[in-house]
């Protein structure tokens, strides 16, 4: 199962990409597939060909995990006959 995060960066626009597992305590890089902004755009400073980016743990200021969207329930409101 993959995970997408928001990827806070020091000095910078955050990041959105996936994940194969959460980063551990241990982890010195993170890395992350299909590297984007928030709004789908190209990140400026990553060539528009990269699929994965890598970045140091100690440039982050903070990560967000995102609910993934398998799990989300399909709501169904009432129906007229």
């Amino acid at each position: 199962m993959s995970y997408t995060l928001i990827v806070h960066i020091t000095n910078a626009e955050p990041v959105v990409g996936e994940v194969e597992r959460l980063p551990q305590p241990t982890d010195n890089l993170i890395v992350l597939h299909e590297p984007r902004q928030r709004d789908g755009k190209e990140v400026p400073y990553i060539d528009r060909e990269s699929m994965i980016a890598i970045f140091p743990i100690h440039r982050i200021s903070f990560i967000e995990v995102l609910t993934p969207h398998e799990e989300e329930e399909e709501i169904i409101g009432f129906v007229r006959e």
